[in-house]
Formats: structure tokens, sequence, C-alpha cells
């Protein structure tokens, strides 16, 4: 899903290498670059701006920011990194692949903007977020945080009360109606070709969820562009103020196929992940990931800690190496690749 394009002032790209290049601007990233700006690391955060979380008008379930327009924590949260003296440059990753390693045997990673500018850092940090696909249904995606939304904990108590439906789009739909149940007395569930066994249709018709078996044919709207409701094949308008979708999350993997990061699909199809161990770890040496990238289901506390995470995991193994290698030096031998 396509969100809008945030800009500020960007910092000048750094000329030597850094210890930490950040790939990602939200949450995680942000976070993570501030627990290695505060350990006196050379950070540098690559933010493209288009957050996954940019059309909502608040952030919600985070305790003390509950409530904060997610561009102002962002905001906040780049300044916190300079402060500390972390650099943000707002640009597109176009590639990140590994570099010929430093004499002392350390590893190196050369990362390429979009605008042909490039910096080599020591380590990487993979917070590039994930983008929600939405099923190709006429007129839904214009309602996209609004309207439309995903999240009954992001979301759910400004919409409460209010007659929501839901969008099938497989079998994880079925939960996201029973928690938007909760939320509401007039809850109607499209099925929109997916199934529905017998025990299932039976647990609804328990909690006065109805069925529509009905396809959606397309949203509708009021004319003031709010949501009004679906028109199902047939014709008929079912009146709705709120649809909720459980979409297929894709991490954002763009300008990061170098590094040759492996991947893995969630059940149900819903949705493809960057696979990740303890504090983020990957398979690629040197390369860590945090967030909604490998946790797709992962709100804005979630993400910041996992960041904070990372970022603390990467100072720790950068400490190791910096005293390997001083210790080689006053050795005066050759370090061990």
């Amino acid at each position: 899903m396509a969100v809008a394009t945030s800009s500020y002032a960007s910092d000048a790209l750094p000329s030597g290498t850094v210890d930490t290049v950040v790939i990602g601007g939200g949450a995680a990233g942000l976070n993570g670059a501030l627990m290695l700006a505060r350990s006196r690391r050379s950070v540098l955060v690559i933010d493209s701006g288009t957050p996954r979380n940019t059309p909502a008008e608040a952030m919600h379930g985070f305790i003390v920011l509950d409530g904060t327009p997610p561009s102002e924590i962002y905001r906040r949260g780049r300044e916190q990194v300079r402060q500390y003296g972390g650099r943000i440059v707002l640009g597109d990753v176009a590639s990140t692949e590994p570099a010929a390693p430093a004499a002392d045997g350390d590893l190196r990673f050369t990362v390429t903007l979009a605008d042909g500018r490039s910096v080599t850092a020591r380590r990487v940090l993979v917070a590039t977020g994930l983008r929600d696909v939405l099923p190709e249904v006429p007129g839904l995606a214009e309602h996209w945080g609004h309207g439309v939304v995903h999240c009954p904990y992001c979301h759910g108590w400004e919409v409460r009360d209010e007659p929501i439906g839901i969008l099938a789009t497989g079998p994880a739909s079925v939960h996201h109606a029973l928690l938007f149940r909760q939320l509401t007395e007039d809850l109607t569930y499209f099925t929109h070709g997916t199934d529905l066994d017998e025990n299932t249709r039976a647990r609804f018709a328990a909690r006065d969820i109805r069925i529509v078996d009905t396809p959606v044919r397309e949203v509708t709207k009021n004319e003031d562009g709010t949501l009004a409701g679906v028109r199902l094949t047939d014709g008929q308008v079912v009146a709705r103020r709120v649809l909720a979708v459980a979409t297929q999350m894709q991490a954002r993997t763009e300008g990061l196929e170098g590094l040759k990061l492996p991947t893995e699909d969630l059940p149900d199809n819903m949705g493809r992940r960057f696979a990740s161990g303890m504090a983020g770890t990957t398979e690629v040496p040197g390369v860590w990931v945090a967030g909604n990238a490998t946790d797709l289901s992962a709100q804005v506390g979630a993400s910041a800690a996992a960041g904070a995470l990372a970022g603390s995991h990467i100072n720790a193994l950068l400490a190791t190496a910096d005293t390997d290698a001083a210790l080689t030096a006053a050795q005066g031998q050759s370090p061990t690749p």
C-alpha cells in the first residue's frame, strides 16, 4: 500500500566509514540508531520517508505516547538521534552489498542511494518495515487508514460501536472478526470468496455476526468522501461505516537484494518477512534486522524495543571487534580473517 512521502532536511552523507548504517527511519530504525549513537558509535540512518503508519491520524497502544501522530513521533526520534551525533539522510537505498574487508579483517558494506551517492559501513541494521497489500476491490484503497483499518489494537477504540464489516482475505480473517466483535455489536462478515466451515458459521451465529457470502464488487462512499458501505455483485448495497481487512504483509526488500538475506512465508498467505534470530541477527554476518521487516505483527512499541536490542547487540560485537584489532596491532600480528 503506497503512502505519502514525508519531507525534512537531510544531514550530510559521511565521507568515511561509519560504524553502522541503519536502513529505515521508523520506530525500529530510530531506536536502534539512538542506542548506537548513545554508545558513541558513528551511525547513519537512511530514511525513505514512507513509514507504514503514515495514513493513521494517531498511534495507539504505546504507553505515554498513546494518541500521538506518527509524524510527531518520528520527528522527535530524529531530533534525539541527532542530539547524540547520529546522522539522518532522507533518500531511497538502491543497493546494499558486502564490500572487501578492512585491512584488519573487519567487515565492510557499501550502501548506495538512488541518487548515486554511497557510504561504507562496518555493520548494517535493516529496519525497512513492511508494505500492506490490500485486496483488489475498487474503492477500498482510498479509505486506507481511515474507513478501512486492519488492527483492532491500533484503531479499535476509535471505531467502537460503529457498523463494521470484515472483508475476508483468508483464514486469518476469522479470528479478526472475533476481535472486532469485542468492539461492536453490529458486525458483518463478507466471505468474499473465502471458505467458512459450518463450525465457524455456528460460532459467528452465537456471537450475532452476520455472514454475507455474495462477493463484494466495490466499496461505496458518501458525498463527503467517507466510506458508506459495500456493493455486492448482485447489486445489493450493505451500509458500513468501517471495513476491517487482514492485509497481506510484505517486508520491504528494495535495495537489499545484494545482501541475500533469507526470507520466509507466514502461514495462510499472511505475508513474507526477513528471517532473524536473537537480537535481530541474520545468517549474513554483520547484518541485523528489526521491526516490522521481521516481526510483521509488531506495533510501534515492540518495533522500537527490537531496534534497541539490535542496536545494543551491534555495539557489543563492535566493541569485541575493536578490542581484537587493538590487541593484534599491539602484538604486531596480522589479523585473522
